[in-house]
């Protein structure tokens, strides 16, 4: 796991899982609940602000994240993805977005857009009823 997360920050446990594995799932408890506390991430306020908003309804009230991992059939597997999926998001939470520069039509182009209205209505206008005077 990447340094992004200090292990005093994580605790896990893992609870009865299910999905494949036979009478296995109903005798071992083989799902990864990891919890993440964010405050002690030390995250920036933008990278704070944008993983509360990637991570949703898996992040509490109290700022922990909880993250079940439940697709494999042993805990060591499960804890791993557990893991790799709090590692990307808090990565993800880091990246920061261009901003957009706002541009304008040139003055030409403005022109040519007029010109081709103009030239849709002609087409639009010829199609009306035709009169014998």
């Amino acid at each position: 796991m990447p340094e992004l997360v200090p292990e005093d920050a994580l605790s896990e446990s893992f609870i009865a899982s299910s999905g494949p594995g036979g009478q296995n799932v109903n005798k071992v408890a083989t799902a990864c609940q990891l919890r993440c506390d964010v405050f002690k991430l030390g995250l920036s306020p933008h990278a704070f602000a944008k993983l509360k908003s990637l991570a949703g309804s898996r992040m509490t009230g109290a700022g922990e994240i909880v993250i079940t991992a439940r697709t494999y059939r042993t805990q060591e597997a499960n804890r791993q993805d557990a893991r790799e999926r709090l590692a990307k998001l808090i990565a993800d939470a880091h990246v920061v977005q261009a901003k957009r520069v706002k541009t304008r039509p040139s003055r030409a182009a403005k022109a040519k857009r007029v010109d081709e209205k103009k030239g849709r209505a002609a087409v639009k206008q010829g199609r009306g009823k035709v009169r014998l005077d």
